[in-house]
């Protein structure tokens, strides 16, 4: 099960002793920060998280599923995660 936004939201209001106010308003600063860095610098750094950083995927052919047809698929932007050494090997315990 994938955690919610709210459930993310509650979690941070309880272990920093804050509302979820606040909590929702660190969130939504954090989505900025984040986004700022991707436009300008093309990456950014989460100590303990991973490395997000902009990839350009070019352009392709690929296949409609329901009738078969080859369709161009355009170039685009994508996000990428490398995850930190520290995440994964808290995740492979």
């Amino acid at each position: 099960m994938a955690l919610t936004k709210d459930q993310l939201i509650s979690e941070l209001a309880e272990a920093t002793d804050t509302t979820k106010v606040t909590a929702r308003a660190f969130l939504d600063h954090l989505k900025e920060i984040v986004t700022d860095a991707l436009d300008n610098d093309g990456e950014i750094t989460l100590p303990g998280v991973g490395k997000l950083k902009v990839v350009d995927r070019p352009a392709r052919s690929g296949r409609n599923p329901q009738t078969g047809k080859t369709i161009k698929i355009a170039a685009k932007k994508v996000i990428k995660l490398v995850p930190a050494k520290a995440l994964a090997d808290d995740i492979n315990k």
